[in-house]
């Protein structure tokens, strides 16, 4: 069975009620229900995780490194300017997708830039929550 764990970033837990002309008014955890009913339909064991802190989510991307197959992970603000992230998701020897609710390209200049993107797979950004569901779509379709 493929496992995939999915980490969300700082201020994805205020989903809902954080700049809903921006972000939806999809909370985080109806995310993640919906993210834990598509890998069940296909098949794959998931682990999600919210982090606020770099730390946290540096120590997160180890882990998974250490066992899954893949990752998914929405770094939110710091896909723009964490190094260090971008260094986690380097060393670590799995496959990674970047999601973003928002389309980054059509934001402000500052968020068209992704740190954290060359060292992915692949970037899914402005579907909304239906990203993280193509992106549990891609690992499965990749392995077949």
């Amino acid at each position: 069975m493929v496992k995939i764990v999915v980490i969300h970033g700082p201020n994805l837990n205020l989903l809902g009620t954080r700049e809903p002309e921006i972000y939806g008014r999809t909370t985080l955890a109806e995310i993640n229900q919906l993210i834990e009913v598509t890998a069940a339909k296909l098949g794959v064991a998931i682990s999600i995780h919210q982090y606020n802190g770099e730390g946290e989510i540096i120590q997160a991307i180890h882990d998974a490194g250490k066992g899954a197959d893949g990752l998914v992970i929405n770094p939110g603000a710091y896909t723009h300017y964490s190094y260090a992230i971008r260094d986690a998701l380097a060393a670590v020897d799995l496959e990674k997708i970047e999601v973003h609710l928002s389309n980054i390209q059509a934001r402000e200049d500052f968020r068209q830039i992704s740190v954290t993107a060359p060292v992915c797979q692949g970037i899914i950004a402005g579907f909304g929550p239906v990203g993280y569901l193509l992106a549990l779509e891609s690992f499965v379709q990749r392995r077949k």
